[in-house]
């Protein structure tokens, strides 16, 4: 399985992204997928999942603001952030959690400035 993230960049407090993961290989619709971020030096943490049949978790500190979401036919997952706050800061990982272990992509930096 390979994870391709992409949509990172530098916004404004209180601005948008789009970030974007496409998988291929050994993966299909009924595979849950989601994010993580990571800031330097600490531990990764969870962001959000979707599930195959499209129910949805969030941590804490994005709901409300990060909406999840799969193009199955493309096994592609987005994550659309909103109302982006500093501590949103760090390296976005997608992730694919399989019978065969876990699959991460590369990550995509999202920087929010104040």
């Amino acid at each position: 399985v390979q994870l391709q993230a992409s949509g990172g960049g530098l916004v404004q407090a209180g601005g948008s992204l789009r970030l974007s993961c496409a998988a291929s290989g050994s993966i299909s619709s009924r595979n849950t997928m989601g994010w993580y971020r990571q800031v330097l030096g600490k531990q990764r943490d969870f962001v959000a999942l979707i599930t195959g049949s499209g129910s949805a978790d969030y941590g804490d500190s994005v709901k409300g603001r990060f909406t999840i979401s799969r193009d199955s036919a493309m096994n592609t997952v987005y994550l659309d952030m909103n109302i982006l706050k500093p501590e949103d800061t760090g390296l976005y990982y997608c992730y694919v959690p399989t019978t065969r272990g876990v699959y991460w992509g590369q990550g995509t930096q999202v920087t929010v400035s104040s």
